[in-house]
């Protein structure tokens, strides 16, 4: 119940829907009791088996309200079959059973009407708030998180939240009504007969409950599984080419057969006990009526303490407990379920971010000066990846980072976005250290242009304005036409409305990178962090997105990595790096003449 009550924040904004709810099944619960006690006046017309009363009977008090309200009833039907007669006093008595069922059905129809705008209120609010959570948390979070797991918490996990948690909010009020009205009535009819079933309820709720202990463990690995497959899923649609290109379907097919069979078997433990609660309680519950058939039969053939047409109507209500009992078991099964979907929803919404705006973090809306790096040092993990690393960037330079694979060039590029924070140094714009600016204005002033082209299944036009929403199509299009982009979107079905699929496959990858250069271009930042943004491209493709890239870089301040040197040796500063330190600092040329680590990469690069 721990987690029940966070979740049952989210039900705060919709609680006018809770109170309505709550009132309508008060009156369900009233009406789906009365329903059985109206049934007694009918049964004593029918049988004949009423006592003549020819006058109004005295109300005496709470402690004789049976005896009052039988020998009333006794009186009114009397009155009524002698002045209408028996047909006409059996048509009323059915009219009233009529009414009763309706109108515990039309406040039954007002009750679900009013939860559904809660539960699916709440529903939608949850997943809201999962993925601002999802979006708004460091990359270092899903570095080691798999994707189709944070999928499966926001589908499948919010969706058994609504299956389990919310349906009880549903049997809160009104299934303990029922059964409170169903006491009451079965008190006025008899109190030994009540005391008696009494007895059996606990003893036949304590089994139940014993069948449903292990039910959260087994949830938990449900949803677990779950979102691991989701995950292998998700790897295989990214990597379909690879895995077709090593044959490695046979792989992936026993690893997602292998995910799908310990889904099956924890799906079968988990099912076939929830499974068990529902026979169990009706089976426990039909051994109670036996029983009470058996010592109410002997109270109105024997001892003659209660009439025929009470006992049937006390059987209906007794038999009225049983379906609310089961549903609050039920219920019990659920919140163990809805529990281990909870904890893994909360999981995500209570983890706190590690990069964090300080509470007066500057607004920081132009750069003026540089950028500095002052001794930074970092590490992933264990093993440091910059040491004691220090670079100034003065406005309107271009600075060049190169070096061997794992050497370091990256990690700055995501610490000057401050997609990692530093572990020790500082890093400084204008020098105000960007951990003093807040998030939002130190990426305002930077645009990135990655190695792999990141384009989302939208338009052309779409994807351009996630850089400046307000654009208008001119400025999109000079944007295009410095990246080198518009001769190939000018060509496209639609132009910039065309459609360019999952992750812009539709398009080359020099036309992809050119994209993403355009979007960077129409963001006008003062900082560009060009990632390798040509490592992965043909030599054609290249020699455009490089035109691209020196169109973009005119009177802006640029961070390069590069991966390879021929697109860099125009760059005002060349920094070489080996092992997250600088071996070498200077211009094209001026390294070239040292004979050094940047000679030899150019070298190998030329040979290659």
């Amino acid at each position: 119940m721990h987690y029940f009550r966070k979740i049952l924040r989210y039900a705060l904004p919709y609680k006018r829907y809770a109170w309505l709810n709550i009132i309508a099944n008060i009156f369900y619960a009233f009406f789906g009791s009365l329903a059985f006690v109206s049934l007694i006046p009918m049964l004593k017309v029918l049988f004949d088996d009423s006592e003549v009363v020819a006058e109004m009977p005295e109300y005496t008090g709470i402690a004789n309200i049976g005896d009052y309200t039988e020998s009333y009833l006794n009186y009114y039907i009397s009155n009524n079959i002698a002045t209408s007669g028996e047909m006409n006093t059996l048509v009323i008595m059915i009219a009233l059973v009529i009414s009763t069922f309706l109108l515990k059905n039309l406040f039954g129809y007002l009750a679900m009407f009013f939860i559904t705008f809660l539960r699916n209120g709440v529903l939608k609010d949850l997943r809201n708030d999962l993925y601002r959570k999802t979006v708004e948390l460091p990359v270092s979070f899903y570095s080691e998180k798999r994707k189709g797991d944070t999928i499966a918490r926001i589908s499948s996990d919010v969706l058994e939240i609504q299956h389990s948690f919310l349906s009880i909010l549903e049997l809160i009020v009104r299934e303990p009504l029922m059964i409170l009205f169903t006491i009451i009535f079965m008190l006025i009819i008899s109190v030994k007969l009540t005391i008696f079933v009494f007895i059996f309820i606990p003893v036949s709720g304590f089994i139940i409950s014993r069948i449903g202990k292990s039910l959260k463990r087994h949830s938990d690995n449900v949803q677990r599984e779950q979102g691991f497959f989701l995950s292998i899923l998700e790897e295989t649609l990214g990597g379909l080419k690879i895995i077709k290109g090593f044959n490695a379907e046979n792989i992936f097919n026993r690893k997602f057969r292998e995910s799908t069979d310990r889904f099956f078997k924890y799906s079968n433990t988990l099912l076939n006990r929830q499974n068990l609660a529902s026979p169990a309680s009706e089976f426990l519950g039909i051994l109670v009526i036996a029983i009470l058939l058996w010592f109410g039969g002997s109270m109105v053939l024997v001892e003659q303490s209660l009439e025929p047409a009470q006992f049937i109507a006390y059987m209906g209500l007794a038999y009225n407990i049983l379906t609310p009992a089961k549903a609050i078991s039920k219920a019990s099964y659920n919140v163990k379920k809805g529990n281990a979907a909870a904890e893994r929803v909360l999981e995500i919404l209570e983890t706190e971010s590690t990069i964090k705006d300080k509470p007066n973090a500057e607004e920081k809306s132009d750069f003026n000066e540089s950028i500095t790096i002052n001794d930074v040092s970092f590490k992933y993990e264990d093993e440091w990846v910059l040491k004691d690393f220090s670079l100034k960037v003065p406005k309107g330079s271009t600075v060049a980072l190169v070096g061997q694979s794992g050497s370091g060039k990256s990690t700055i590029a995501n610490l000057v976005t401050r997609f990692y924070d530093v572990n020790k140094g500082t890093i400084s714009i204008d020098g105000v250290n960007i951990t003093d600016m807040s998030q939002k204005s130190l990426r305002g002033l930077l645009g990135l242009v990655t190695q792999d082209s990141i384009l989302f299944n939208d338009s052309v036009k779409g994807n351009l304005l996630i850089a400046r929403e307000s654009a208008t199509d001119e400025e999109l299009i000079d944007a295009l036409k410095v990246a080198n982009a518009w001769e190939f979107v000018s060509l496209l079905p639609k132009g910039m409305d065309t459609n360019i699929g999952d992750g812009g496959n539709k398009l080359s990858g020099g036309q992809k990178q050119r994209l993403s250069i355009a979007r960077a271009v129409l963001k006008n930042p003062p900082i560009m962090i060009l990632d390798e943004a040509t490592s992965a491209l043909d030599t054609e493709s290249e020699r455009l997105v490089q035109v691209a890239l020196e169109n973009m870089m005119k009177n802006r301040t640029s961070i390069v990595i590069a991966h390879r040197l021929s697109t860099i040796q125009n760059a005002d500063q060349i920094v070489v790096l080996s092992k997250g330190k600088i071996v070498e600092q200077g211009r094209h040329s001026e390294l070239l003449a040292l004979k050094g680590v940047y000679s030899s990469l150019v070298e190998m690069q030329s040979l290659a």
